[in-house]
């Protein structure tokens, strides 16, 4: 099966030479995304709000392909302020996944003016 780039635009457009999400494999790996509106860029101040802003711009990504937060099955997270936002975070992450949650990296990273910034891979349905 040949690569699938997965464009949407209820997710903020690329800032660079990359797709929103690919189709590979029997996944669809996007790329990460932050905690920009896709209308109006707005990034909301507190990590929790910005992490519901990042789950929904995924699961846009996602839609595209017929999948949800469901069909995450790894998920890596890049937070601005690893100690300070955790707990927070992961409240919200929780709020939108059920168990068996997806595995998760979580890393402390530099961010260009966000808190979050998460890439999943979805397993494609049968």
């Amino acid at each position: 099966m040949a690569e699938k780039a997965v464009r949407t635009d209820r997710a903020p457009a690329p800032a660079g030479a990359y797709s929103q999400g690919v189709v590979a494999g029997g996944f669809l790996f996007t790329s990460g995304l932050g905690p920009q509106d896709p209308v109006d860029g707005i990034v909301a101040p507190s990590v929790g709000e910005q992490t519901a802003q990042v789950l929904a711009n995924i699961s846009a990504v996602l839609a595209e392909h017929g999948l949800t937060l469901d069909d995450v099955v790894r998920a890596t997270v890049h937070l601005e302020s690893l100690k300070a936002d955790f707990a927070e975070f992961d409240a919200v992450y929780e709020e939108h996944f059920s168990a068996p949650y997806p595995v998760r990296t979580t890393v402390g990273s530099d961010l260009a003016d966000i808190l979050v910034e998460i890439d999943v891979v979805a397993k494609l349905r049968a």
